[in-house]
């Protein structure tokens, strides 16, 4: 087979409709649009939603709550999960978290203080409960937290450039 000999499954392509030539065509006088009303125009164009001047239902329905548009939100992990997941003197970082599939790693990470933890860990991470540290620390190893990652909007607004 060729290229040039390529065609399409018969039935598959079908005339293009042509609309307003005359009423034998089955397609005359009003041209498949019904009778007057706004569509029966040319140029009509209403937003979706739009329900012929009536209020909406979005604009009728009561608004309720707040969404804060600069909330942190953070990946966590207990050390209950550190303990069974990492040996003794393991170091725990983001990226290692991600990669054994224990955070999404989409966001910034926090570690919190549910569980007991035995083993020394050298662990890295955005931010800490006071209970998580507290108990890191406890068991030998280290808590370091890493710089929060700003967004590049944030960092124009403060005047830093890449």
């Amino acid at each position: 087979m060729k290229l040039e000999e390529l065609r399409p499954a018969p039935g598959a392509k079908r005339p293009r409709k042509r609309v307003g030539r005359g009423n034998a065509s089955g397609h005359g006088n009003q041209s498949g649009r019904g009778t007057k009303g706004q569509k029966a125009r040319t140029g009509v164009r209403m937003v979706p939603g739009f329900e012929g001047g009536q209020t909406p239902l979005w604009k009728r329905l009561p608004k309720r709550g707040f969404r804060n548009p600069n909330r942190k939100s953070y990946d966590w992990v207990n050390l209950d999960v550190l303990e069974r997941a990492f040996e003794s003197g393991a170091e725990v970082t983001p990226a290692v978290l991600k990669e054994r599939g224990l955070v999404k790693g989409k966001k910034e990470v926090k570690i919190l203080g549910r569980g007991r933890l035995t083993k020394p860990l050298v662990v890295r991470a955005h931010r800490f409960s006071k209970s998580a540290k507290a108990a890191i620390e406890a068991a030998g190893g280290q808590a370091i937290e890493l710089e929060p990652s700003a967004n590049k909007k944030d960092k124009d607004k403060r005047g830093v450039t890449e």
